[in-house]
Protein backbone atom coordinates (compact mmCIF):
# COMPACT_ATOMS: atom_id res chain seq x y z
CA UNK A 1 0.00 0.00 0.00
CA UNK A 2 1.08 3.63 -0.57
CA UNK A 3 -0.53 6.85 0.24
CA UNK A 4 -1.69 8.67 -2.95
CA UNK A 5 -1.80 11.94 -3.01
CA UNK A 6 -4.98 12.18 -5.38
CA UNK A 7 -7.68 10.17 -4.09
CA UNK A 8 -9.97 10.98 -7.15
CA UNK A 9 -7.56 8.40 -9.13
CA UNK A 10 -9.15 5.76 -7.55
CA UNK A 11 -12.58 7.47 -7.29
CA UNK A 12 -12.77 8.95 -4.20
CA UNK A 13 -13.61 12.80 -3.45
CA UNK A 14 -10.49 14.32 -1.43
CA UNK A 15 -12.91 17.15 0.00
CA UNK A 16 -15.58 14.83 1.28
CA UNK A 17 -13.12 12.90 3.04
CA UNK A 18 -12.03 16.13 4.29
CA UNK A 19 -14.94 15.60 6.71
CA UNK A 20 -14.11 12.58 8.41
CA UNK A 21 -11.43 14.77 10.85
CA UNK A 22 -14.19 17.30 11.53
CA UNK A 23 -16.68 14.69 12.64
CA UNK A 24 -14.23 12.46 14.22
CA UNK A 25 -12.93 15.60 16.19
CA UNK A 26 -16.39 16.29 17.61
CA UNK A 27 -16.08 13.24 19.32
CA UNK A 28 -12.67 14.06 21.21
CA UNK A 29 -13.84 17.56 21.90
CA UNK A 30 -16.81 16.59 23.48
CA UNK A 31 -15.07 13.86 25.64
CA UNK A 32 -16.83 11.05 24.96
CA UNK A 33 -13.13 9.65 23.71
CA UNK A 34 -9.85 10.88 24.27
CA UNK A 35 -8.56 9.94 20.76
CA UNK A 36 -9.06 8.07 17.31
CA UNK A 37 -7.33 6.87 14.65
CA UNK A 38 -9.24 5.99 11.07
CA UNK A 39 -7.77 4.92 7.80
CA UNK A 40 -9.47 4.32 4.31
CA UNK A 41 -7.86 2.23 1.52
CA UNK A 42 -9.18 1.63 -1.49
CA UNK A 43 -7.75 -0.26 -4.88
CA UNK A 44 -4.80 -0.72 -2.71
CA UNK A 45 -4.24 3.22 -2.31
CA UNK A 46 -4.44 4.42 1.50
CA UNK A 47 -6.70 7.44 0.95
CA UNK A 48 -7.20 8.61 4.35
CA UNK A 49 -5.31 8.66 7.75
CA UNK A 50 -5.55 10.67 10.45
CA UNK A 51 -5.07 10.21 14.23
CA UNK A 52 -6.79 12.59 16.69
CA UNK A 53 -7.00 13.79 20.75
CA UNK A 54 -4.94 11.70 22.48
CA UNK A 55 -4.13 7.76 23.33
CA UNK A 56 -3.64 9.15 27.34
CA UNK A 57 -4.98 12.35 27.92
CA UNK A 58 -3.50 11.96 31.30
CA UNK A 59 0.21 11.83 30.79
CA UNK A 60 -0.43 14.30 27.98
CA UNK A 61 0.48 11.78 25.11
CA UNK A 62 -1.43 12.32 22.13
CA UNK A 63 -2.59 9.50 19.56
CA UNK A 64 -0.42 8.87 16.60
CA UNK A 65 -0.01 6.43 13.70
CA UNK A 66 1.54 3.59 15.45
CA UNK A 67 -0.50 3.75 18.59
CA UNK A 68 -1.00 0.14 20.34
CA UNK A 69 -4.86 -0.15 21.19
CA UNK A 70 -6.51 -3.58 23.09
CA UNK A 71 -8.61 -4.86 20.28
CA UNK A 72 -10.88 -7.08 22.24
CA UNK A 73 -12.92 -8.89 19.89
CA UNK A 74 -11.66 -8.12 16.68
CA UNK A 75 -9.29 -10.77 18.11
CA UNK A 76 -12.09 -13.26 16.53
CA UNK A 77 -11.66 -12.81 12.77
CA UNK A 78 -7.34 -13.44 13.46
CA UNK A 79 -8.05 -16.72 15.13
CA UNK A 80 -10.66 -17.76 12.50
CA UNK A 81 -9.13 -17.17 9.67
CA UNK A 82 -6.11 -18.65 11.23
CA UNK A 83 -8.10 -21.88 12.34
CA UNK A 84 -8.61 -21.59 7.98
CA UNK A 85 -5.16 -21.82 7.67
CA UNK A 86 -5.44 -25.32 8.66
CA UNK A 87 -8.11 -26.72 7.55
CA UNK A 88 -6.37 -25.86 4.45
CA UNK A 89 -3.53 -28.28 5.59
CA UNK A 90 -6.03 -30.99 6.05
CA UNK A 91 -6.24 -31.01 9.32
CA UNK A 92 -9.65 -31.08 10.37
CA UNK A 93 -13.23 -30.15 8.71
CA UNK A 94 -15.79 -28.04 9.98
CA UNK A 95 -18.76 -30.83 10.50
CA UNK A 96 -16.57 -32.68 12.59
CA UNK A 97 -17.07 -32.72 16.69
CA UNK A 98 -15.43 -30.63 18.77
CA UNK A 99 -14.57 -33.53 20.73
CA UNK A 100 -12.50 -35.34 17.96
CA UNK A 101 -9.84 -33.03 18.99
CA UNK A 102 -11.06 -31.30 22.45
CA UNK A 103 -12.23 -34.57 24.21
CA UNK A 104 -13.41 -32.70 27.35
CA UNK A 105 -16.58 -30.91 25.53
CA UNK A 106 -18.06 -34.97 24.15
CA UNK A 107 -18.85 -34.96 28.12
CA UNK A 108 -20.45 -30.95 28.44
CA UNK A 109 -24.52 -31.22 28.99
CA UNK A 110 -27.09 -28.54 27.67
CA UNK A 111 -29.25 -26.44 30.46
CA UNK A 112 -32.99 -26.91 29.52
CA UNK A 113 -35.28 -25.71 31.41
CA UNK A 114 -33.53 -26.67 34.51
CA UNK A 115 -32.35 -29.80 33.50
CA UNK A 116 -28.98 -30.66 31.83
CA UNK A 117 -29.60 -33.03 29.00
CA UNK A 118 -26.88 -34.90 26.39
CA UNK A 119 -26.45 -33.23 23.48
CA UNK A 120 -28.90 -33.78 20.47
CA UNK A 121 -25.89 -33.64 17.94
CA UNK A 122 -22.63 -32.94 18.71
CA UNK A 123 -20.76 -29.67 18.93
CA UNK A 124 -19.10 -28.92 15.82
CA UNK A 125 -16.50 -26.77 15.03
CA UNK A 126 -18.54 -24.38 12.70
CA UNK A 127 -20.78 -23.56 15.56
CA UNK A 128 -17.39 -22.55 17.55
CA UNK A 129 -16.90 -19.72 14.59
CA UNK A 130 -20.58 -19.12 13.96
CA UNK A 131 -21.78 -19.08 17.45
CA UNK A 132 -24.48 -21.38 17.08
CA UNK A 133 -22.60 -23.72 19.55
CA UNK A 134 -24.80 -22.87 22.76
CA UNK A 135 -21.32 -21.56 24.70
CA UNK A 136 -21.91 -18.12 25.69
CA UNK A 137 -20.31 -14.79 27.68
CA UNK A 138 -19.90 -14.21 31.46
CA UNK A 139 -21.63 -10.73 31.04
CA UNK A 140 -24.52 -12.41 29.00
CA UNK A 141 -27.56 -12.29 31.96
CA UNK A 142 -29.86 -14.02 29.52
CA UNK A 143 -29.12 -17.37 29.79
CA UNK A 144 -28.56 -18.92 33.95
CA UNK A 145 -25.45 -20.45 31.58
CA UNK A 146 -24.06 -16.58 32.00
CA UNK A 147 -24.35 -16.87 35.89
CA UNK A 148 -22.46 -20.08 35.93
CA UNK A 149 -19.78 -18.79 33.39
CA UNK A 150 -19.50 -15.89 36.23
CA UNK A 151 -18.68 -17.89 39.18
CA UNK A 152 -16.56 -20.06 36.95
CA UNK A 153 -14.56 -17.05 36.02
CA UNK A 154 -14.54 -18.07 32.62
CA UNK A 155 -13.34 -14.10 31.17
CA UNK A 156 -11.86 -12.57 34.03
CA UNK A 157 -9.07 -14.87 35.15
CA UNK A 158 -5.98 -13.80 32.99
CA UNK A 159 -3.86 -16.07 34.94
CA UNK A 160 -5.02 -19.19 33.25
CA UNK A 161 -3.84 -20.41 30.38
CA UNK A 162 -5.52 -21.06 26.96
CA UNK A 163 -5.79 -24.74 27.56
CA UNK A 164 -7.22 -24.20 31.21
CA UNK A 165 -9.62 -21.94 29.83
CA UNK A 166 -10.54 -24.36 27.32
CA UNK A 167 -11.37 -26.76 30.11
CA UNK A 168 -13.38 -24.49 32.00
CA UNK A 169 -15.48 -24.04 29.68
CA UNK A 170 -16.37 -27.65 28.82
CA UNK A 171 -16.95 -28.53 32.30
CA UNK A 172 -20.25 -25.84 32.01
CA UNK A 173 -23.46 -26.65 30.27
CA UNK A 174 -24.49 -25.38 27.09
CA UNK A 175 -26.89 -22.92 27.14
CA UNK A 176 -28.86 -23.99 24.18
CA UNK A 177 -28.74 -27.20 21.69
CA UNK A 178 -25.74 -27.23 19.10
CA UNK A 179 -26.79 -25.16 16.22
CA UNK A 180 -30.40 -24.45 17.63
CA UNK A 181 -29.36 -20.74 18.18
CA UNK A 182 -27.49 -18.03 17.92
CA UNK A 183 -25.59 -16.57 20.98
CA UNK A 184 -22.18 -14.73 21.05
CA UNK A 185 -19.65 -16.72 23.04
CA UNK A 186 -16.39 -17.71 23.77
CA UNK A 187 -16.55 -20.60 21.16
CA UNK A 188 -13.99 -19.14 19.10
CA UNK A 189 -11.80 -19.09 22.08
CA UNK A 190 -12.28 -22.90 22.23
CA UNK A 191 -10.87 -22.70 18.36
CA UNK A 192 -7.95 -20.79 19.28
CA UNK A 193 -7.23 -23.69 21.74
CA UNK A 194 -7.99 -25.96 19.00
CA UNK A 195 -5.33 -24.31 16.72
CA UNK A 196 -2.61 -25.10 19.56
CA UNK A 197 -3.95 -28.95 19.54
CA UNK A 198 -4.17 -28.93 15.56
CA UNK A 199 -1.00 -27.62 14.86
CA UNK A 200 1.58 -29.03 18.10
CA UNK A 201 2.12 -25.28 18.89
CA UNK A 202 1.26 -22.61 21.37
CA UNK A 203 -1.08 -19.92 19.48
CA UNK A 204 1.40 -17.12 20.05
CA UNK A 205 4.13 -18.68 17.91
CA UNK A 206 1.75 -20.13 15.58
CA UNK A 207 0.12 -16.73 14.97
CA UNK A 208 3.71 -15.17 14.76
CA UNK A 209 4.82 -17.57 12.18
CA UNK A 210 1.80 -17.99 9.85
CA UNK A 211 0.02 -14.78 10.28
CA UNK A 212 2.16 -11.55 11.94
CA UNK A 213 5.04 -12.47 10.13
CA UNK A 214 4.46 -13.27 6.64
CA UNK A 215 1.80 -9.74 6.67
CA UNK A 216 4.95 -7.52 8.46
CA UNK A 217 2.35 -7.12 11.46
CA UNK A 218 5.11 -6.41 14.05
CA UNK A 219 3.17 -4.47 16.60
CA UNK A 220 0.28 -7.13 17.13
CA UNK A 221 0.60 -10.23 19.72
CA UNK A 222 -0.70 -11.28 23.05
CA UNK A 223 1.54 -8.78 25.50
CA UNK A 224 3.53 -5.12 24.52
CA UNK A 225 7.12 -5.10 25.06
CA UNK A 226 7.84 -2.47 28.27
CA UNK A 227 9.73 -0.22 25.50
CA UNK A 228 6.62 0.13 23.59
CA UNK A 229 4.04 0.43 27.24
CA UNK A 230 4.20 4.37 26.23
CA UNK A 231 2.68 3.86 22.78
CA UNK A 232 -0.46 1.83 24.71
CA UNK A 233 -3.67 3.90 24.56
CA UNK A 234 -5.41 4.38 27.71
CA UNK A 235 -8.65 2.75 28.18
CA UNK A 236 -12.05 4.72 29.10
CA UNK A 237 -15.65 4.84 28.86
CA UNK A 238 -17.72 2.21 31.02
CA UNK A 239 -16.23 -0.24 33.31
CA UNK A 240 -14.50 -3.40 32.12
CA UNK A 241 -16.76 -5.89 30.86
CA UNK A 242 -14.52 -8.42 31.59
CA UNK A 243 -14.40 -7.40 35.37
CA UNK A 244 -15.48 -9.87 37.63
CA UNK A 245 -19.50 -10.50 38.22
CA UNK A 246 -20.13 -7.65 35.65
CA UNK A 247 -23.01 -8.28 33.40
CA UNK A 248 -24.76 -6.64 30.76
CA UNK A 249 -27.56 -4.72 33.09
CA UNK A 250 -24.69 -3.37 34.63
CA UNK A 251 -23.79 -1.84 31.46
CA UNK A 252 -26.42 -0.44 30.78
CA UNK A 253 -27.28 0.60 34.34
CA UNK A 254 -23.54 2.66 34.31
CA UNK A 255 -24.50 3.92 30.74
CA UNK A 256 -27.32 5.92 31.86
CA UNK A 257 -25.53 7.14 34.62
CA UNK A 258 -23.53 8.73 32.08
CA UNK A 259 -20.77 6.59 33.08
CA UNK A 260 -17.73 7.58 30.91
CA UNK A 261 -14.27 7.60 32.66
CA UNK A 262 -10.12 6.10 32.70
CA UNK A 263 -10.49 2.98 33.40
CA UNK A 264 -8.20 -0.05 34.58
CA UNK A 265 -8.26 -3.22 32.44
CA UNK A 266 -4.47 -4.46 33.34
CA UNK A 267 -6.02 -6.93 35.50
CA UNK A 268 -8.41 -8.21 32.82
CA UNK A 269 -6.28 -7.70 29.97
CA UNK A 270 -2.44 -7.49 30.60
CA UNK A 271 0.23 -6.59 28.82
CA UNK A 272 3.37 -8.28 30.12
CA UNK A 273 2.21 -12.35 30.02
CA UNK A 274 1.60 -13.07 26.46
CA UNK A 275 2.70 -16.81 27.28
CA UNK A 276 -0.20 -16.82 29.63
CA UNK A 277 -2.99 -14.56 28.62
CA UNK A 278 -3.41 -15.75 25.15
CA UNK A 279 -7.08 -16.22 24.13
CA UNK A 280 -9.44 -15.96 21.01
CA UNK A 281 -12.25 -13.77 21.34
CA UNK A 282 -9.76 -10.98 22.83
CA UNK A 283 -6.73 -10.53 23.86
CA UNK A 284 -4.72 -9.38 21.20
CA UNK A 285 -2.81 -5.70 21.13
CA UNK A 286 -2.24 -4.10 17.13
CA UNK A 287 -2.09 -0.89 15.70
CA UNK A 288 -4.66 0.41 12.69
CA UNK A 289 -1.40 0.18 10.73
CA UNK A 290 -1.16 -3.73 11.31
CA UNK A 291 -4.67 -4.42 11.49
CA UNK A 292 -4.86 -2.85 7.85
CA UNK A 293 -2.34 -5.62 6.53
CA UNK A 294 -4.96 -7.97 7.62
CA UNK A 295 -7.90 -6.71 6.22
CA UNK A 296 -6.15 -5.92 3.39
CA UNK A 297 -4.78 -9.84 2.77
CA UNK A 298 -8.63 -10.47 3.24
CA UNK A 299 -10.04 -7.75 0.66
CA UNK A 300 -6.89 -9.55 -2.12
CA UNK A 301 -8.10 -13.36 -2.08
CA UNK A 302 -5.43 -14.30 0.51
CA UNK A 303 -2.43 -12.44 -0.95
CA UNK A 304 -0.22 -9.66 0.19
CA UNK A 305 -0.76 -7.03 -2.47
CA UNK A 306 1.07 -4.10 -2.24
CA UNK A 307 1.91 -4.90 1.27
CA UNK A 308 5.09 -5.79 1.73
CA UNK A 309 8.00 -6.64 -0.51
CA UNK A 310 10.49 -8.96 1.21
CA UNK A 311 10.21 -12.05 -0.72
CA UNK A 312 7.89 -13.99 1.76
CA UNK A 313 5.16 -15.88 0.50
CA UNK A 314 2.85 -14.34 -2.08
CA UNK A 315 -0.34 -15.85 -0.92
CA UNK A 316 -1.63 -16.94 2.37
CA UNK A 317 -5.01 -18.06 1.78
CA UNK A 318 -7.03 -19.67 -1.45
CA UNK A 319 -9.55 -17.40 -2.59
CA UNK A 320 -12.22 -20.35 -2.31
CA UNK A 321 -10.94 -20.63 1.35
CA UNK A 322 -12.02 -16.94 2.03
CA UNK A 323 -15.18 -17.57 -0.06
CA UNK A 324 -16.07 -19.86 2.19
CA UNK A 325 -15.41 -18.03 5.58
CA UNK A 326 -17.44 -14.57 4.37
CA UNK A 327 -20.37 -16.49 2.96
CA UNK A 328 -23.59 -16.34 5.21
CA UNK A 329 -23.64 -20.00 7.38
CA UNK A 330 -27.25 -19.23 9.33
CA UNK A 331 -30.19 -20.81 8.43
CA UNK A 332 -32.77 -18.32 8.22
CA UNK A 333 -34.57 -18.82 11.24
CA UNK A 334 -31.68 -18.08 12.81
CA UNK A 335 -31.39 -14.13 11.33
CA UNK A 336 -31.37 -11.39 12.64
CA UNK A 337 -28.63 -12.26 15.22
CA UNK A 338 -28.87 -10.09 17.96
CA UNK A 339 -26.14 -9.11 21.00
CA UNK A 340 -27.37 -7.93 24.24
CA UNK A 341 -30.68 -7.51 22.53
CA UNK A 342 -29.49 -5.25 19.58
CA UNK A 343 -30.67 -6.93 16.08
CA UNK A 344 -28.09 -7.19 13.08
CA UNK A 345 -30.85 -6.68 10.61
CA UNK A 346 -29.51 -7.72 7.02
CA UNK A 347 -26.71 -9.84 8.09
CA UNK A 348 -25.89 -12.83 8.28
CA UNK A 349 -22.85 -14.58 10.14
CA UNK A 350 -19.75 -16.34 8.47
CA UNK A 351 -16.79 -18.20 10.01
CA UNK A 352 -15.43 -15.31 13.09
CA UNK A 353 -17.27 -12.26 11.07
CA UNK A 354 -20.39 -10.73 10.19
CA UNK A 355 -22.06 -10.56 6.29
CA UNK A 356 -23.74 -7.94 4.87
CA UNK A 357 -26.88 -10.08 2.81
CA UNK A 358 -29.94 -7.00 2.49
CA UNK A 359 -28.29 -3.29 2.21
CA UNK A 360 -31.79 -1.78 2.47
CA UNK A 361 -33.03 -3.80 6.13
CA UNK A 362 -29.42 -2.77 7.32
CA UNK A 363 -29.79 1.12 6.94
CA UNK A 364 -26.03 1.70 6.23
CA UNK A 365 -24.16 2.49 3.35
CA UNK A 366 -22.26 -0.82 2.34
CA UNK A 367 -22.32 -3.62 -0.57
CA UNK A 368 -23.67 -6.90 -0.29
CA UNK A 369 -20.72 -9.53 0.66
CA UNK A 370 -19.39 -6.56 2.81
CA UNK A 371 -18.05 -8.54 6.03
CA UNK A 372 -16.37 -7.09 9.22
CA UNK A 373 -16.14 -7.30 13.09
CA UNK A 374 -15.24 -4.91 16.12
CA UNK A 375 -14.21 -4.93 19.47
CA UNK A 376 -15.86 -3.89 23.20
CA UNK A 377 -13.36 -1.21 23.25
CA UNK A 378 -14.81 0.59 19.66
CA UNK A 379 -12.52 -0.47 17.26
CA UNK A 380 -14.07 -1.75 14.02
CA UNK A 381 -13.02 -2.68 10.66
CA UNK A 382 -14.77 -3.67 7.59
CA UNK A 383 -13.93 -4.99 3.73
CA UNK A 384 -15.90 -4.30 1.21
CA UNK A 385 -15.07 -6.54 -1.65
CA UNK A 386 -17.54 -4.72 -4.30
CA UNK A 387 -15.76 -1.18 -3.61
CA UNK A 388 -12.29 -2.81 -3.02
CA UNK A 389 -12.76 -0.90 0.03
CA UNK A 390 -11.28 -1.25 3.49
CA UNK A 391 -12.69 0.53 6.60
CA UNK A 392 -10.91 1.18 9.93
CA UNK A 393 -11.17 2.50 13.60
CA UNK A 394 -9.53 2.87 16.31
CA UNK A 395 -10.27 4.21 19.63
CA UNK A 396 -10.13 2.69 23.46
CA UNK A 397 -13.41 3.69 24.70
CA UNK A 398 -15.33 1.07 26.37
CA UNK A 399 -18.50 -0.47 25.41
CA UNK A 400 -20.03 2.97 25.22
CA UNK A 401 -23.39 4.05 23.71
CA UNK A 402 -22.04 6.80 21.17
CA UNK A 403 -20.88 5.70 17.86
CA UNK A 404 -18.59 7.49 16.27
CA UNK A 405 -17.44 4.21 14.55
CA UNK A 406 -20.89 4.12 12.66
CA UNK A 407 -20.76 8.10 11.80
CA UNK A 408 -16.99 7.07 10.18
CA UNK A 409 -18.41 4.77 8.08
CA UNK A 410 -21.06 6.86 6.57
CA UNK A 411 -18.07 9.21 5.85
CA UNK A 412 -16.45 7.27 4.25
CA UNK A 413 -19.04 5.72 1.64
CA UNK A 414 -19.97 9.38 1.31
CA UNK A 415 -17.13 9.77 -0.77
CA UNK A 416 -17.08 7.70 -3.31
CA UNK A 417 -17.36 9.09 -6.63
CA UNK A 418 -18.07 5.64 -9.13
Amino acid sequence: MTMTTDPQAVGMSAPRLERIGPAMRAYVDRGVVAGINTMVIRRDQVVHAESLGWRDSEADRPMTSDTIFRIYSMTKPVIATALMLLHEQGKFQLRQPVAAYLPAFGATKVLLDGELVDQQRPLEIRDLLTHTSGLTYDFLDDSPVGALYRQARIMNDATRTLAEVSEAIAAQPLSFQPGTHWRYSVGIDVAAHLIEVLADQPLGSFLADNVFGPLGMTDTGFGVAESNVDRLAAMYGLPDLCGQNYTSGDLVAAAVSGFNEHIDVSTTYPTDTPDTFVRGGLGLFSTIGDYSRFAQMLLSDGRRGGLRSDGGPERLFSPKTLELMHANHLPAELMPFEIMGQPFQGYGFGLGSRVLLDVGRSAVQGSVGEFGWAGAAKTYYWVDPAEDLVGLFMTQYMTGPESPDADFRSLVYQAILD
